[in-house]
């Protein structure tokens, strides 16, 4: 997946098994590249969420112009993302997508977006990039093209325990930084307008 680097991503959620989803929703996107992930850690109470929990989530790689697909009352959360201008960072290593971090977000007030991205880009993603997480990849930044979480950061892992590379993050950049007590850090880890719609861990299927 990290080397084609779609223009386009579009995420579905949903509780059905990995054969009944491809039946009942692969037409839709012809053809496109489909990857299969299934939730590590259902109903997580460590971080916010506003999104339904799911058990099994769809990466459609799309086109920027492709159609959406029809609803579904058996997909809850259905998003199309397109890139940002702003390229990805990690590092490009030739191995499979084994799992994902999802993390969706918005800025609390919307004329804030622009603030948030760079946040995003330039501290967030920037510090996770340059510690070098073992079984981190690429983490490309997209943006809504509809309604609903307005930025979506996809990191991609190389990993067989997402959630282990997942929870060996933070400690790590906090380090990197000089520990949790400092402005650093707390630049890194948080921004007031910050607001987290969705994050966890995936393991392909």
């Amino acid at each position: 997946m990290e080397a084609r680097q779609p223009a386009g991503l579009h995420l579905e959620m949903c509780d059905l098994d990995p054969d009944t989803y491809r039946a009942r929703r692969g037409a839709y996107f012809d053809d496109a590249p489909l990857t299969l992930f299934a939730n590590q850690v259902p109903h997580r109470t460590d971080l916010p969420r506003t999104l339904p929990e799911f058990a099994l989530l769809a990466v459609h790689e799309v086109g920027a112009d492709a159609p959406l697909p029809p609803a579904d009352d058996e997909v809850t959360g259905s998003f199309r993302f397109l890139r940002t201008p702003r390229p990805g960072q990690g590092s490009l290593s030739g191995q499979s997508t084994n799992g994902l971090q999802l993390v969706l977000i918005s800025p609390k007030e919307p004329a804030h977006a622009q603030e948030l991205r760079d946040w995003g880009d330039f501290v967030h993603i920037r510090h996770i990039a340059e510690t070098a997480v073992p079984g981190f990849g690429m983490i490309t930044p997209y943006r809504n093209a509809g309604p609903g979480p307005m930025f979506l950061h996809f990191y991609e892992m190389h990993t067989d325990d997402p959630e282990a590379a997942f929870s060996s993050m933070t400690p790590l950049v906090a380090a990197r930084l000089g520990g949790t007590d400092t402005d650093g850090y707390r630049r890194w880890a948080w921004h007031p307008q910050l607001h987290i719609d969705y994050v966890n861990t995936f393991a392909r299927r």
